[in-house]
C-alpha cells in the first residue's frame, strides 16, 4: 500500500507541477484583457481514459473510454459533475461535486471529489479500480467557439481495488457539446 500511495502521491505532485504553471500565467496574462473569466456552461461528452496504476493484484491497467457530463450551478462555483469510465471487461459510474475556478477565458480548472460504483459482476478492472471507492478528481476544461468544450482530468480511487489496499488513478479527455 506504501508503495502505491508513494505512485498515487508521486503523480498527483506531477499534474500539480504541470497545471500550476499554466494556470498562474493563464491568470496574469489575460488578466487585462477579458472581462469574465471561466466558462458556466453545462455539457456532455465522450473520450478516452485509462489507468495508471496497477492495482497490487497483477492486473494491467485498463484503457477504455468515458461519457462525462457537467451541470453548472447558475451563478455559483459549483458543478455536479458524471462520469461513465468503461472498457472491454467492466464500467463504473462516478458521480462528483466540483469547486470550478475560472482562470481564463472559457477556461476553468477544477477540483472535487465523489464516488466510484463499479458495475456488473467486477471480474475485470475498470480504468478507476475494481471495487466501489471514494473518488478524489482535478482537471480542467476549455469551451470553443460557441458549443464544443474540451476536458480533461485525474481521478484517484482511494483503496479502490478487490484483493489490495492500492489506489486507482486513471486519466480521462474528450470532447463535449453545450446543451
Amino acid at each position: 500500500m506504501k508503495r502505491s500511495l508513494n505512485n498515487a502521491l508521486k503523480i498527483s505532485l506531477m499534474s500539480a507541477l504541470v497545471i500550476a504553471p499554466v494556470v498562474a500565467s493563464s491568470s496574469r496574462a489575460f488578466a487585462d484583457t477579458i472581462p469574465t473569466k471561466g466558462t458556466n456552461d453545462s455539457y456532455v461528452g465522450a473520450g478516452v481514459g485509462t489507468g495508471v496504476i496497477k492495482g497490487g493484484t497483477g492486473e494491467d491497467t485498463k484503457f477504455g473510454g468515458n461519457i462525462s457530463a457537467r451541470v453548472a450551478l447558475p451563478k455559483a462555483p459549483v458543478s455536479f459533475r458524471g462520469q461513465v469510465l468503461y472498457n472491454d471487461q467492466s464500467s463504473a459510474i462516478a458521480p462528483k461535486v466540483t469547486l470550478d475556478l475560472g482562470v481564463a477565458k472559457n477556461t476553468n480548472f477544477f477540483v472535487g471529489g465523489g464516488y466510484n460504483f463499479v458495475q456488473g459482476d467486477r471480474k475485470g478492472n475498470t480504468p478507476l479500480g475494481d471495487k466501489n471507492a471514494p473518488v478524489v478528481t482535478v482537471g480542467a476544461e476549455r469551451k470553443f467557439g460557441d458549443n464544443v468544450v474540451l476536458y480533461g482530468n485525474a481521478d484517484l480511487g482511494i483503496n479502490a481495488y478487490k484483493n489490495s489496499n492500492s489506489q486507482a488513478v486513471s486519466v480521462q479527455a474528450g470532447l463535449g457539446f453545450k446543451y
